[in-house]
């Protein structure tokens, strides 16, 4: 008989009792169902340790290793150091190494922050042990706290019931209850988790039978309290950042390993094509190019599959609806004008010109980068701040005036020029915004878009036969490849 039915048989049959004697046990039942209530949500939730995270709290076969993970060598590289000292623990013994408590990652979103603590794991033949910060957050003071004494006692229960010397725990979104104390006006449950993850991390010792190794992942560094992240806790930050051409190759043929391509597919294309798009956007390039196969019964992916899957991953689904066709003239204007200008400033920089609605765009020049940049010059800066105005005057060489279609270009190509005066690459030279007027601002950053409008005029009226053949071809076939815009514009 189990232990709770003796109680549980007593209970009832005294409840049997007092109906039999005609007692009211209304304001009894009441009270107890509320404190029943009450219980199941502030301590019900965690009697078993399993409910944290659901099956995230049990032990984690990831099977993935680093050698699934594309693009990411340098953060590879650190990751794996930091784990030597989990694995060989004689020797970090014998030199009188401290091992790391904490790794943090951080990068953008879909970088593959996850994958690489799924992957340290597996190479340390640890147990896994995932929750996300906000999991830990409740609205009654203490459950954080509780929550993550919990996450660390399962942990060792886990790696000890496995037979394993050493666990991860990894953390993701780590900002939500590692924010800098003292900002949650309301109430202090944020600072009390916080709190108690300092507590746990300090108390992590090299002797302990269980080795624990805490992964923490965020894109939000900058949010974080400074005690989480100083030595003897977050020992190692580790930059998880967007691919480069390169990784974004090594990327591509993993996802595309047990894909069936056709022989015209060229990934290194692909990975030029792809510039700023991280894991997650290549591994859904690869998808949804495999889905347009199969709606076109094809057996094979082709090229034309691959590119309309990077305008739909960059742009997202077609339209059903159509701009009438005033509008739609007027769209074919307005990228035919930033290809223009775009193509004789950079040769070969345009990918594709559409006018096919994607998204919230009624159509789009997506452009190409044939090298990886990283430092901008002045004269690279009011490149693209031309590129930015082609569109909208364009318009105005047609029409005489511009749309509303051109407020992003507008708001793109301002920024540009924010970013040129933080710089020092205006006459204003080194200024600091704070102290500089704003009045002068202005006056400097409408000065650099007043010339450059006068510079794409130029542009586009040296050319402007030809560009209207292209927008009336464009407007016949809705979309044309850089490589046709670039063939008529060596002719024209």
């Amino acid at each position: 008989m189990k232990h709770w039915e003796w109680p549980a048989g007593c209970g009832l049959g005294i409840l049997v009792y007092l109906i039999w004697r005609g007692v009211d046990l209304t304001p009894l039942l009441a009270i107890g169902g509320a404190l029943l209530l009450l219980f199941m949500l502030t301590q019900g939730r965690f009697r078993s340790l399993e409910t944290l995270g659901g099956q995230n709290l049990s032990r984690s076969e990831s099977g993935i290793g680093f050698d699934d993970i594309g693009g990411q060598e340098v953060a590879k590289r650190e990751l794996l150091e930091a784990l030597d000292f989990v694995c060989d623990v004689n020797r970090t013994k014998a030199l009188g190494i401290r091992p790391l408590k904490g790794i943090l990652l951080t990068g953008p979103p879909g970088t593959g922050k996850t994958l690489l603590a799924k992957a340290a794991s597996s190479y340390t033949d640890s147990v896994f042990v995932a929750a996300s910060g906000s999991e830990f957050i409740e609205m009654y003071a203490g459950v954080g706290a509780q929550r993550v004494r919990q996450l660390f006692t399962k942990a060792r229960q886990l790696a000890a019931r496995a037979g394993k010397q050493s666990a991860i725990i990894f953390v993701d979104e780590i900002e939500v209850i590692a924010g800098q104390r003292g900002s949650h006006s309301s109430h202090l449950e944020y600072d009390q988790t916080l709190n108690q993850l300092l507590v746990e991390m300090d108390g992590l010792k090299p002797n302990e039978a269980v080795k624990i190794l805490v992964i923490a992942a965020t894109n939000r560094a900058d949010l974080l309290d400074p005690a989480i992240l100083r030595p003897g806790r977050f020992d190692r930050q580790v930059k998880v950042d967007l691919p480069d051409r390169e990784g974004r190759l090594h990327i591509l043929k993993i996802h595309a390993k047990d894909k069936p391509l056709a022989d015209e597919v060229s990934l290194e294309e692909i990975a030029k094509d792809t510039f700023g798009f991280s894991g997650a956007h290549l591994e859904s390039l690869v998808n949804e190019a495999a889905i347009l196969a199969f709606r076109k019964e094809r057996t094979a992916i082709g090229m034309e599959e691959f590119r309309e899957s990077i305008d739909k991953v960059m742009m997202g689904e077609k339209l059903e609806r159509r701009p009438q066709p005033d509008e739609l003239r007027r769209v074919a204007v307005h990228e035919t004008g930033h290809a223009m200008v775009s193509e004789l400033l950079r040769p070969e920089s345009v990918a594709t010109l559409t006018v096919i609605p994607r998204g919230k765009a009624l159509g789009f020049m997506r452009q190409t980068q044939t090298e990886e940049q990283y430092l901008y010059t002045r004269e690279y800066l009011e490149d693209q701040i031309a590129i930015c105005l082609g569109g909208a005057m364009a318009e105005e060489l047609v029409y005489g005036n511009w749309s509303t279609g051109s407020a992003n270009d507008f708001e793109q190509a301002t920024a540009i020029a924010r970013q040129m005066l933080k710089t020092g690459l205006t006459r204003l030279g080194i200024i600091h915004e704070e102290l500089a007027g704003r009045e002068q601002m202005h006056e400097v950053v409408t000065e650099i878009m007043e010339a450059q409008k006068v510079r794409v005029r130029e542009l586009l009226q040296r050319k402007e036969s030809f560009f209207r053949e292209v927008i009336d071809d464009l407007l016949e076939r809705e979309k044309v490849s850089g490589e046709w815009f670039r063939e008529r514009l060596q002719c024209a």
